[in-house]
């Protein structure tokens, strides 16, 4: 597995059920705590020959409390505004 500079892997434990989908879909790069059953990210910085599968946790995840953020320099830049 090739960890990247792209999107960003951003878990929200408060909100996760602990169904364990993400475990399923991509075990590589979620896991599950032992006290609490909730979404442990073992790279938040997944390769791009992962982003499909991470794409396919964060759609199913039951709770919502999966997400993907793509890095500042990637988003496009913000329109002046006038005073």
């Amino acid at each position: 597995m090739v960890t990247g500079a792209g999107p960003r892997i951003v878990a929200d434990e408060t909100r996760c059920v602990g169904a364990g989908q993400c475990v399923l879909t991509a075990p590589d790069l979620f896991d599950q705590s032992e006290d609490e059953g909730t979404v442990l990210v073992l790279d938040d910085r997944p390769g791009e020959d992962v982003l499909e599968a991470v794409r396919e946790a964060v759609h199913i995840c039951p709770s919502g409390a999966l997400s993907l953020r793509e890095p500042r320099e990637l988003r496009e830049p913000r329109e002046p505004r006038d005073s």
